[in-house]
C-alpha cells in the first residue's frame, strides 16, 4: 500500500476541514488582499501530485474506462494546458480538495486551476488564491473561473453546533459568490448518507430515492442542509448550474470519518435481524468522478461508489475483525445515552450508518461510461493497511481526542452492553 494513503493527515477530517477549528468570527487575517489578488510566488510547478492507490490494488480492480490516469505529468513538468475550463477548487490544501486539484493540475480536461484555501498548500502547477469560504469577498477570487467545486465541507465528530455552522455557512457563501462572480457551473460534494441509514432500505439505493436524513446535529444533517441550498439554488440564483455530487463512504488519504474510524475499533457492531451491507468510494474514483463533471460530462445530481457491495461475512474476513451483534433498541438507547451526558460525540443518527444499510446504485455514472478504479474489498483492504500501520506507530491522533472518537462511542456501546449482559447473568444466578 503506498505511504500516502498509510500516513492520514493528522487533524484532518472528512473532506478536508481541521476538525474543531472553526473560527467563529469572520475571514481570517491572512486573506486580507484585494478582491481578485493572487498572492506572488504562488504559482507552482515544481511537484507532482502523489498517488494514494495501494500496492497491489492492480490485480483486483479495473481502471475507469473514460478518465485520465489518476496520477500524470506532462513532459515539460508543467500544468497541463488546454482549452478546457477554469476551474477553482476548495479546500484545496488538505484533503479531498487536495487530490482534486492535483488531478486537475495535469488535466487535458482543464484550462487551469485555481486553488482556494485559507492557506496555501503543496499542489504544484495550480494558481492559489488565499480565502475563507465563509466570507462573501471569496467572489472577487472568483475572477474568470468557469466551474467552482467545493470540497471545503467538515465531516468529523467536532463541536456538532460549530461544524454545522460552518457547513452550512460555507455552502451558502459558495453559491452567492459564485453567482456574483459569474460562475457558470458549482458542484458540490455531499454524500450519500443524505439517503438515511435505515433496516427497510433497499439495497442498492436508486439515486432518485427520496432523501430520507434526519435533520438533526448529525454529519447528514448537515449534508441535507447543503442539498437543501443546492436545491433552492435555480430560484435564487438563476442562470447558474448545480450539480451535487454524492459519494458512498468515502476512504483514503486524508479522509478521517465515522466509518473509517469504525475499523479502528475492537469488534464489528451489527445489530439483531439487519446485517450490514458495506459499499466504499475510493478518493481516487471520486476525484475521476468529478473530472468528469467538471468537463460536463455528467450533470445533475449523482452517486459514487464501488461496485455492488460486502456482506459481513467478508468484512469480517477482510479486516479480521469479530462483530458483535446486539439488539436494537439496547444499541441505540446505549448511544443515546452516551451523546446525552457528553461521553459519545456523535448523534444516535451518526451510528446507524454503521449497523444499517445505505448502499448506493451508480447509475449515472455507469451510463455516462465510468467505471471504479477500485472494487469494495480493494479499498477496504488498503483502509485495513492502514489502520494496522496507525496502531504500529502508537497512536493516530492525540489520546485524549481518541477517547471521545466515533469509534470510541462504538467500543463503548459495546462495553456497555457486555456490561448489562454480566449484571443480568449473575442476578440469573443470585
Amino acid at each position: 500500500m503506498s505511504t500516502a494513503l498509510a500516513e492520514v493527515r493528522r487533524g484532518r477530517t472528512g473532506m478536508g476541514r481541521p476538525p474543531g477549528q472553526h473560527d467563529r468570527g469572520g475571514s481570517h487575517s491572512a486573506t486580507a488582499q484585494p478582491a481578485g489578488a493572487e498572492p506572488a510566488g504562488n504559482h507552482s510547478t515544481d511537484a507532482p501530485p502523489v498517488s494514494t492507490q495501494p500496492a497491489g490494488a492492480q490485480s483486483a480492480v479495473t481502471q475507469p474506462a473514460v478518465t485520465q490516469p489518476a496520477v500524470s505529468q506532462p513532459a515539460s513538468g508543467g500544468p497541463a494546458a488546454g482549452p478546457g475550463p477554469v476551474v477553482a477548487v476548495t479546500g484545496a490544501a488538505h484533503g479531498l480538495g487536495h487530490a482534486l486539484a492535483a488531478r486537475l493540475a495535469v488535466s487535458a480536461r482543464v484550462g487551469r486551476v485555481v486553488a482556494i484555501d485559507d492557506h496555501r498548500g503543496d499542489v504544484a502547477g495550480v494558481t492559489w488564491r488565499l480565502a475563507d469560504v465563509r466570507d462573501p469577498a471569496l467572489a472577487g477570487r472568483l475572477a474568470g473561473v468557469d466551474v467552482l467545486v467545493h470540497t471545503d465541507v467538515d465531516l468529523g465528530d467536532s463541536d456538532h453546533r460549530a461544524r454545522r455552522a460552518f457547513n452550512v455557512r460555507a455552502a451558502q457563501t459558495v453559491l452567492t459568490a459564485a453567482a456574483a462572480g459569474r460562475v457558470a457551473r458549482v458542484i458540490l460534494v455531499t454524500s450519500a448518507m443524505v439517503y438515511g441509514a435505515r433496516p427497510d432500505n433497499p439495497v442498492p439505493l436508486p439515486e432518485t430515492a427520496p432523501l430520507a436524513a434526519d435533520e438533526d446535529g448529525s454529519v447528514a444533517g448537515d449534508l441535507l442542509e447543503i442539498e437543501h441550498l443546492a436545491e433552492r439554488s435555480p430560484r435564487t440564483h438563476p442562470g447558474m448550474a448545480v450539480t451535487v455530487v454524492r459519494p458512498a463512504a468515502l476512504i483514503g488519504d486524508g479522509v478521517d470519518t465515522l466509518v473509517a474510524r469504525h475499523f479502528e475499533g475492537a469488534r464489528l457492531l451489527t445489530v439483531k435481524g439487519c446485517p450490514q451491507r458495506w459499499q466504499f468510494c475510493h478518493i481516487d474514483d471520486l476525484v475521476s468522478a468529478l473530472e468528469l463533471a467538471v468537463a460536463g460530462d455528467v450533470t445533475g445530481t449523482f452517486a459514487v461508489g464501488c461496485d455492488g457491495w460486502l456482506e459481513l461475512a467478508e468484512v469480517e474476513e477482510i479486516s479480521g475483525l469479530r462483530r458483535i451483534e446486539l439488539p436494537a433498541a439496547l444499541t441505540l438507547g446505549t448511544a443515546q445515552r452516551l451523546h446525552r451526558i457528553g461521553i459519545a460525540p456523535a448523534p444516535i443518527n451518526d451510528l446507524r450508518y454503521l449497523i444499517y444499510p445505505w448502499v448506493v446504485d451508480c447509475q449515472t455514472l455507469r451510463e455516462a461510461g465510468w467505471r471504479p478504479a477500485y472494487d469494495n474489498a480493494a479499498v477496504l483492504q488498503a483502509l485495513i493497511e492502514a489502520r494496522a500501520l496507525h496502531r504500529a506507530a502508537a497512536r493516530r491522533i492525540p489520546r485524549k481526542e481518541a477517547a471521545i472518537t466515533a469509534a470510541g462511542a462504538t467500543v463503548a456501546v459495546v462495553g456497555t452492553a457486555a456490561i448489562v449482559r454480566e449484571i443480568r447473568r449473575r442476578r440469573r444466578g443470585s
